[in-house]
């Protein structure tokens, strides 16, 4: 009998050694080996050092499945006509990442159903900053269809990456231009230019954690002949 205990214990230890590797090791490498490679480009946010900071844990909300917790803050945003349209779903592909059509809720509120269109944010396609959140999760997770785990790989883009968004029957490309962290009470990347249509795609990194905000930032381009969507 103690010999079966015994054994018993020892499984028992392996397996959450195992279980805990499994869920620290995507963090540690992500800080050491993905996190460094994020420069600042033309932006003007606040960056954050590889291991965070105590104002980023202080204000980071337990529930982040609801996209009103995702920042730290208020921001006024232009009166936009057009999002007030009966429109109210639209879809998102990212090639790269086999997430194919993922359909996006304009001023939603549930990240576990669907990516949010942030509410006040510009139309993709016109001029302005269309900012959509994503939510994410330890990246052996990761399924291009289920919206909780969705975003896990966006750190595994770069500069140049396609995303493509259907809106209203029109079909859009950008590409990506620039990546970055900030804390999540730096909600100057919400903010709208009048110069150009943009797109900004907003995950929580580590994945598995809600230490930061990752921002990937993209840019309107023409759409290619033959583009998968």
């Amino acid at each position: 009998m103690m010999f079966w205990l015994r054994l018993l214990a020892i499984f028992l230890i392996i397996g959450g050694g195992l279980v805990l590797t499994s869920a620290v090791f995507p963090i540690i490498s992500y800080e050491l080996f993905t996190a460094p490679n994020f420069s600042r480009g033309d932006s003007d946010s606040k960056f954050l050092s590889p291991v965070g900071d105590s104002n980023s844990q202080k204000y980071s909300p337990v529930d982040l499945t609801r996209a009103s917790n995702w920042f730290v803050g208020s921001l006024d945003f232009p009166d936009r006509p057009e999002a007030n349209s009966q429109i109210k779903y639209y879809t998102l592909s990212i090639p790269k990442l086999k997430i194919s059509q993922a359909t996006v809720e304009i001023a939603g509120e549930d990240l576990s159903k669907n990516l949010i269109h942030y509410k006040g944010t510009a139309i993709p396609g016109r001029v302005g900053n269309a900012v959509i959140f994503g939510h994410s999760t330890l990246p052996q997770f990761f399924s291009p269809t289920n919206y909780l785990s969705i975003f896990s790989t966006l750190p595994t883009l770069a500069k140049g990456d396609e995303i493509i968004v259907s809106y209203d029957g029109i079909t859009y490309r950008f590409v990506i231009s620039e990546m970055f962290e900030v804390a999540p009470t730096e909600i100057s990347v919400l903010a709208q230019p009048n110069d150009k249509p943009h797109l900004t795609l907003i995950t929580c990194v580590p994945p598995g954690t809600y230490l930061r905000r990752l921002i990937v930032k993209a840019e309107l381009a023409p759409m290619q002949s033959g583009a998968s969507i």
